[in-house]
């Protein structure tokens, strides 16, 4: 049995039982994740020397260290923020894809702006 488009779309809401809400929710889920990852890489690259010591700025692992931990923090982020929106675009949601991702970059902003007083107010002390 064949489905029309309509149908289609229809059967695949019911399957993925999605509501504005849970959009709301996996967005902000999505947006913490990343703003933990890159806590997490930012706390590594700040404590660097710690953990690895001192070792010579020359030498060619430097670059490469930075290169493929830039390389694998875009592709971590790009799925946490992409994954579901373009899973949900191609299963035919267009819609509810592009809420997801508009929900997903307006909790990025808001982390952002957060962080951005955080450290306005730690340099205004």
């Amino acid at each position: 049995m064949r489905l029309n488009k309509t149908s289609r779309r229809q059967f695949l809401v019911k399957y993925i039982n999605m509501t504005n809400s849970k959009y709301v929710w996996q967005s902000f889920l999505a947006a913490a994740g990343t703003v933990a990852y890159i806590s997490g890489v930012a706390g590594l690259m700040r404590n660097a020397e710690k953990f690895f010591g001192e070792g010579d700025p020359d030498t060619i692992l430097a670059p490469i260290t930075f290169l493929l931990t830039f390389v694998v923090s875009a592709s971590i982020t790009g799925l946490l923020v992409l994954g579901r929106p373009i899973h949900l675009y191609l299963s035919g949601l267009k819609r509810e894809a592009f809420i997801l991702l508009a929900a997903t970059i307006g909790w990025l902003i808001v982390f952002l702006v957060i962080v951005i007083l955080i450290l306005f107010n730690i340099s205004s002390v």
